[in-house]
């Protein structure tokens, strides 16, 4: 296995909403050295009620993976309980606040021996890079996504479609069980990074354009972060941009 050290960090902007409903933490698992977890969730369903269900998704991660062991435990079957505990609280809260809370979600876990495992809900995404090429992304979770997957519209046409917002997957739909999309990755080197990301920051970019800014050489996620953010924020002038969100994970070469 490649020697790395990992850099990460994360960044918001409210955007022209008059509420920041997105939620995104980075952690560590105390019971599992040298595993960490990234988690993003983009909340929806009126005042306040979207901040609310995001802020459940990032409640039970925490309390998941504090409890991890990889002695005792299995990283796809965490991230599959993330996905319905999260979703039957956040239905409960809908319950108890006559609210409608929703949310996506994007959850990425390293491991200390070189593997990457991930999970999506929704159209919150996760890109993996390697240097400056996009190695994968997710697939949203939306009505756009599923008509461009049989061949009913074109990929070129889907960014910008007045149903690219519709989405056929959530967490909290008092009517459906929410599914969940996994991935893996095994190898992991120094030069590899990934991006968390919600709508209203992947809206305003291609994938080549996010793959070289996380590449940028001599910057650290901090500063990568804010040149999305203000890139993101310039570009939604004229429209109503919706808050940003991201979280970027990065392995560099380890000084020495």
């Amino acid at each position: 296995m490649s020697q790395y050290k990992i850099e990460a960090g994360s960044g918001q902007h409210i955007g022209d909403r008059p509420e920041q409903q997105d939620r995104v933490a980075l952690m560590a698992a105390p019971n599992a050295s040298g595993f960490m977890l990234a988690v993003l969730a983009d909340g929806m369903g009126g005042s306040s009620g979207g901040a609310i269900a995001a802020e459940q998704v990032i409640r039970t991660a925490r309390e998941l993976f504090d409890k991890f062991s990889p002695v005792s435990g299995d990283i796809e079957v965490m991230l599959r309980n993330l996905v319905r505990e999260a979703h039957t609280i956040i239905q409960l809260s809908g319950l108890s606040t006559e609210k409608e809370p929703h949310s996506t979600m994007v959850a990425l876990i390293l491991t200390p021996t070189g593997t990457a495992h991930w999970a999506h809900v929704g159209d919150s995404r996760l890109y993996r890079f390697r240097g400056p090429a996009l190695a994968e992304r997710t697939r949203d979770h939306s009505l756009i996504e599923r008509m461009v997957a049989q061949g009913r519209l074109d990929a070129g046409h889907a960014i910008n479609h007045r149903l690219a917002h519709v989405l056929v997957n959530v967490l909290g739909s008092p009517s459906a069980q929410p599914f969940v999309t996994l991935g893996r990755f095994d190898g992991l080197s120094a030069g590899d990074a990934f991006l968390l990301c919600s709508d209203g920051l992947w809206h305003y970019f291609s994938d080549q354009e996010l793959a070289e800014a996380v590449a940028l050489a001599g910057s650290g996620p901090r500063q990568i972060a804010e040149l999305l953010i203000n890139t993101a924020r310039a570009r939604a002038v004229g429209s109503r941009g919706d808050n940003c969100t991201l979280a970027l994970v990065k392995l560099v070469t380890p000084a020495g």
